[in-house]
């Protein structure tokens, strides 16, 4: 394909139109961080809990997070979740099981079906953007307890670690649960990252990895009596 023809094919029909939509767009931008911002703002301290979409029932990691956000519930925290199946399902059947604050931060994706059954009623909120969506985690949660996952989960996680370790959020607890799972990235970053200057000893203080739930709200409990809850940003 020659350089015209290629020009042809990126070429919008109406420039003008495309631009105008644009526009508009920030309309519903703004009206997702409005309604984030409304409803969340209420809620309290919360902690959010990360992890598969494809996590079955049966799947110890699933009753993992459920005794977790039980737990967290248990010392005054509520869950806060992408609403899902999954770790997502699990965290917010924790939560109400607890009778803690239940978060359901939902978002169409292509391996969900629908926002789970055990979130708050009026605590559910969908969003069209991940961008908007990952805002309300980062600015309402007091820490992240990040199960195994997939893309979407790593996601999260280094979004918070950068914005952390770039000062432009303060500090808060992120506990990776699973040695042998996380193993594996743990020494990528050791080996490469690390090896490679791209990263510095202090960045793995940023994060914990436990096996179990009682370690897991330990570090959370710890921090908390040396720091003030507060909002992130």
């Amino acid at each position: 394909m020659d350089e015209d023809k290629i020009h042809d094919v990126f070429k919008p029909k109406n420039w003008n139109e495309v631009k105008t939509n644009n526009s508009w767009m920030i309309f519903k931008i703004m009206a997702e961080f409005v309604e984030g911002f409304e409803k969340m703002t209420k809620i309290g301290p919360c902690v959010s809990i990360f992890g598969s979409a494809r996590t079955k029932p049966d799947n110890p990691n699933y009753e993992l997070t459920v005794e977790i956000a039980y737990k967290l519930t248990k010392i005054g925290f509520g869950v806060i979740t992408g609403g899902g199946p999954g770790i997502m399902e699990a965290g917010n059947k924790g939560a109400k099981m607890g009778g803690g604050h239940s978060i359901g931060l939902n978002i169409d994706l292509p391996f969900e079906q629908g926002n789970n059954p055990y979130i708050d009623h009026d605590l559910s909120i969908y969003f069209d953007y991940f961008f908007a969506r990952k805002v309300m985690f980062v600015k309402y949660s007091q820490g992240f307890i990040v199960m195994p996952g997939g893309f979407g989960t790593l996601d999260e996680l280094f979004e918070a670690l950068t914005l952390i370790q770039t000062n432009k959020i303060g500090r808060f607890p992120i506990i990776l649960v699973g040695k042998e799972f996380w193993c594996g990235l743990l020494d990528f970053m050791k080996n490469s990252l690390l090896k490679a200057g791209n990263i510095s000893e202090e960045d793995f203080k940023l994060f914990r990895i436990v096996d179990t739930a009682d370690e897991a709200i330990g570090h959370i409990k710890a921090f908390y009596d040396k720091y003030a809850i507060k909002q992130n940003f």
